[in-house]
């Protein structure tokens, strides 16, 4: 099938110093959700190797795409939480292609329709009847969702193309066990005083510990720190996000890595570092790690409860399932992922 054509009309504005055609990809959201279009962006790279690959998406997080060369550019963008962006700074001439890996709504689709691009590739909705695509699927892996729509218009890409290169330079912390307690959401943080009492277990086994924290999450970085019997200096970040090369250093040399469902746990997944992730509102197959023994998922679903989403992945307070898991399983857990 062919991918969704439109005229370009008569350029109004100057054309970049890149004069290659430009690819726009729209993914304004975070971290996790950047590293789950990975096998994406390598497949338009492949696919369309004379084009400038350009992503829409938020500051820090398209400092992070252009840093391990999925894409040449990022065009930073604003918007409250996930919402779709309400405008994009474009300048120069309409994109070659415009591809919506953001969303399946009007929203993302008349965002991009608006730069009027050559092409464009998005999901189908009965609101933009001009836009086809496949349909959309609840029951879907993010990374196999995205795929299957470039796959759709004939674009090949392998959800198992996941994996970014580790950086050069070395850990601030190598072979320590990792503990990352924050989320961007409470549904989807376990209470810093069970990851305080996991820490002060590593800790009896012999394990070197460290706590990173995003912008933001000092507070409660330092308080597992704290309750785990571990100084300060033992936080990575808070006050501002891990520089990416950093945090990369640090995950690729951890032991292991001990996270909630956030973006942290995707990094663990495509440096190949072992990971145990922590699930409550959101199911396992829609967001988890790929199936490997590297990767430990703990979720604690009871019968009758929706099996994809029971709980609200952005609620305030930590989920019922998150709640479920115990002390002594991550404990379990972790000492039996460190190689």
């Amino acid at each position: 099938m062919s991918v969704h054509e439109r005229p370009h009309p008569a350029p109004t504005e100057q054309v970049s110093a890149d004069s290659r055609p430009r690819v726009l990809v729209l993914r304004a959201l975070g971290l996790g959700d950047l590293l789950t279009v990975v096998p994406c962006l390598r497949a338009l790279r492949r696919s369309m190797p004379g084009c400038e690959i350009v992503l829409a998406a938020p500051d820090r997080v398209g400092t992070v795409a252009v840093a391990t060369g999925l894409v040449d550019r990022a065009l930073p963008t604003t918007a409250r939480g996930r919402a779709v962006p309400a405008g994009l700074s474009w300048h120069g001439p309409p994109p070659e292609l415009a591809v919506d890996l953001h969303g399946n709504g009007p929203p993302s689709h008349l965002l991009l329709q608006r730069l009027r691009p050559r092409r464009l590739i998005a999901y189908r909705h009965v609101k933009t009847p001009d836009v086809p695509g496949p349909e959309w699927r609840e029951d879907e892996h993010e990374r196999e969702r995205w795929c299957r729509l470039l796959r759709w218009y004939g674009i090949e890409a392998d959800p198992a193309d996941l994996s970014i290169a580790a950086p050069s330079g070395a850990s601030p912390a190598p072979g320590a066990v990792v503990v990352h307690p924050g989320a961007d959401a409470g549904s989807r943080r376990w209470p810093p005083e069970r990851f305080a009492a996991v820490v002060r277990a590593l800790r009896r086994a012999g394990e070197d510990v460290v706590i990173t924290a995003g912008a933001g999450e000092g507070a409660l970085a330092r308080r597992v720190a704290r309750e785990g019997g571990l100084s300060e200096r033992a936080v990575v970040g808070g006050a501002a996000d891990v520089p990416f090369d950093e945090l990369c250093a640090l995950v690729a040399d951890a032991r292991c890595v001990l996270v909630g469902d956030t973006g942290l746990a995707h990094l663990a997944t495509a440096l190949g570092t072992p990971s145990v992730v922590l699930f409550g509102p959101v199911a396992p197959r829609l967001w988890g790690p790929p199936p490997h023994a590297k990767h430990r998922v703990l979720w604690c679903p009871r019968a009758g409860e929706d099996p994809l989403r029971p709980g609200d992945a952005h609620a305030s307070l930590p989920d019922a399932r998150l709640l479920r898991i115990t002390v002594g399983q991550v404990v379990e857990a972790v000492l039996s992922h460190c190689p």
